[in-house]
């Protein structure tokens, strides 16, 4: 089957319904998640800054959410009862924006000015640009905002969902349960919280930091139905994000096991790739151990 063919069969952007997680094509799935890591390091390398860590964590949600849940009535981003998704972890934009250029949605050129004076694209999200919901990156402040857009399409009727993906470093934040406990309160069902568990952040282990666990026990404390899934298995976060809402009277927390760095051996669960440059050798060996890695 030809890569068009399964993008074809893979996305679900123009749908008024996901598709199902069984029609899920795990190759196409594979590939599409990447292309997207290995654009991040491309260019995060051309540029001289990013996060790759941070993106290379979140690149396969963020894949599946797009390809098979997030809902554009006519494809229009802009469209007033479109799925809303919120990237609260603002530090692994670049992984989004791949995404959204991957699919089509924004033009493959836009990439040529990132990070760039006078670009379109920054180093954290920036509501200017159609499919961003919101300007984010400070931490603690994208699960609020996702509260409030749940609450105004409810007052509207319409059938939006909201999505929020955070670091799990960032829920050391207080904002977040503040938000959480408000959500609770008022049933939004139709919001889902999708927590990037890498368990590290900047420079150590969450744990050692500000301890997190239990954290399933927390949100379920607050009001949420709780599921965990494992981050980097295609199929299981298609089928997770299948079932949603959990409970059509609460709000959903994905909590998603993850790992820093994925793909890349010298990157995996080390904190210094939050946001370390790699070196031109580096950032070979990363490309290379990601095309190898679609062969086995």
């Amino acid at each position: 089957m030809s890569t068009k063919k399964k993008m074809e069969d893979l996305s679900g952007l123009s749908d008024d319904v996901p598709k199902a997680a069984s029609d899920l094509d795990v190759d196409a799935a594979r590939e599409f998640a990447t292309r997207v890591r290995r654009n991040c390091i491309e260019q995060t390398r051309k540029v001289g800054f990013g996060h790759l860590g941070p993106d290379l964590s979140a690149a396969d949600i963020l894949s599946i959410l797009y390809l098979r849940s997030m809902r554009f009535p006519d494809g229009d981003l802009r469209h007033p009862d479109r799925d809303r998704f919120v990237l609260s972890k603002g530090h692994a934009a670049l992984s989004l924006y791949s995404v959204l250029i991957e699919l089509g949605l924004w033009p493959a050129e836009v990439m040529q000015h990132y990070g760039r004076a006078g670009g379109q694209l920054y180093g954290h999200p920036s509501a200017g640009c159609a499919g961003i919901e919101t300007c984010s990156g400070a931490l603690g402040h994208g699960l609020p905002f996702a509260v409030g857009v749940a609450l105004g399409a409810r007052a509207r009727r319409s059938p939006s969902r909201t999505f929020v993906l955070v670091g799990d470093g960032e829920l050391q934040e207080g904002s977040n349960w503040e938000a959480a406990m408000l959500a609770g309160t008022h049933g939004l069902g139709a919001l889902t919280l999708i927590v990037d568990r890498n368990r590290l952040q900047q420079g150590r282990p969450t744990e050692h930091v500000n301890r997190l666990e239990p954290l399933e026990e927390k949100w379920l404390a607050f009001g949420w139905a709780v599921i965990e899934v494992d981050g980097h298995d295609h199929a299981a976060i298609a089928g997770c994000l299948g079932r949603l809402p959990l409970l059509l009277t609460k709000p959903t927390c994905i909590i998603a096991n993850t790992v820093k760095g994925k793909g890349v051996s010298f990157m995996e669960n080390r904190p210094e790739w939050h946001h370390r440059l790699p070196s031109e050798q580096e950032a070979y060996q990363a490309l290379f151990e990601l095309r190898s890695a679609l062969v086995k």
